[in-house]
């Protein structure tokens, strides 16, 4: 069986995620203490009690899904006995969750990483005006299809394909006014559902730039080492190895289109027949059952779901 291991990005933070594993497993914990001492504030005590409000802002869910990731994975590590060198071909991360992916993998320390994206939070957050972007998520169209409604409904605005998460879900990303024609142009073509999100900015599309430049003179400034094994990137849908590669990639993915569904069929392709979701929720693993399903998944992100881990392995 060949493994890749997948880590999730924003909209998969829930209020309470990663305070099991930290009262369970003291490794998790000092995961938890690491991000809160890189960022000089509590950012544990946010995740396992809230407010939902202040843990769903961009610059604050970033690192914490990256924590809640990272700690799940010291546990699989110390307790499962993990070497994701030796028990992976691939990691692989949804936007932010690539940070997470890289901090598995070797490249930035988790201290890094948290700082990294407490950076590129408040960057995106800052990009655009609240009320200038707008995200739309449309369900039972191909990217293909979608990326076309978003060039219709631009008429001089910024209209991009933001996601491609695959099983017919492509999410648009852009300036109001176009994302709201994109929604009325999709529902006239009988596109099965066309929604805005609720979303505080509208990522990984055109408008991101100053975010891009804020993340590329981050980056430039920051410690990278070679990964232990290679990244499927976003923007790529394709892996990468060395430590300026995954710059590139990291600050072209801040206006980029999330090429997941394209990702993720690369791994199939190359292979891979399961999938291991490392961290909060299982949007991940959701989506992979519909692009590749004959591989097999699991997630990984509380005591019991690594109890469930090694008894797997063990069977």
């Amino acid at each position: 069986m060949t493994t890749a291991f997948i880590f999730p990005g924003q909209g998969s933070q829930a209020v309470g995620m990663g305070r099991a594993l930290n009262d369970a497993h003291p490794v998790a914990a000092r995961v938890f203490a690491e991000v809160d001492e890189a960022l000089g504030q509590p950012l544990s005590r946010l995740l396992f009690d809230g407010p939902e409000a202040e843990l769903t802002l961009t610059a604050n869910a970033q690192p914490a899904l990256m924590a809640v990731s990272l700690a799940a994975l010291r546990v699989l590590e110390a307790e499962a006995g993990l070497d994701l060198k030796a028990g992976a071909a691939f990691v692989a991360g949804h936007s932010l969750g690539e940070y997470s992916a890289l901090a598995a993998a070797g490249t930035f320390t988790v201290a890094e990483a948290a700082r990294l994206l407490r950076i590129r939070g408040d960057a995106m957050q800052a990009a655009v005006p609240v009320g200038q972007g707008a995200m739309a998520a449309l369900i039972g169209v191909e990217a293909e299809a979608a990326a076309a409604i978003a060039a219709e409904a631009a008429e001089g605005e910024t209209c991009d394909v933001a996601n491609d998460n695959g099983g017919g879900q492509v999410v648009l990303s852009g300036s109001a006014a176009a994302v709201d024609r994109a929604i009325a142009i999709a529902k006239g073509r009988g596109v099965k559902r066309a929604v805005l999100l609720a979303v505080s900015a509208p990522f990984h599309c055109g408008l991101m730039r100053p975010a891009a430049d804020a993340m590329a003179e981050a980056l430039d400034g920051a410690s990278l080492a070679d990964p232990a094994l290679p990244l499927v990137a976003n923007v790529l849908a394709r892996p990468v190895d060395t430590a300026g590669e995954i710059v590139g990639c990291l600050v072209g993915q801040v206006c980029g289109t999330v090429r997941w569904r394209e990702s993720v069929a690369w791994m199939a392709g190359a292979g891979v027949d399961r999938f291991v979701e490392v961290g909060a929720g299982k949007v991940l693993s959701g989506l992979v059952k519909r692009i590749a399903p004959g591989a097999t998944t699991a997630s990984v992100g509380t005591p019991d779901d690594v109890a469930a881990f090694i008894l797997a392995a063990r069977a």
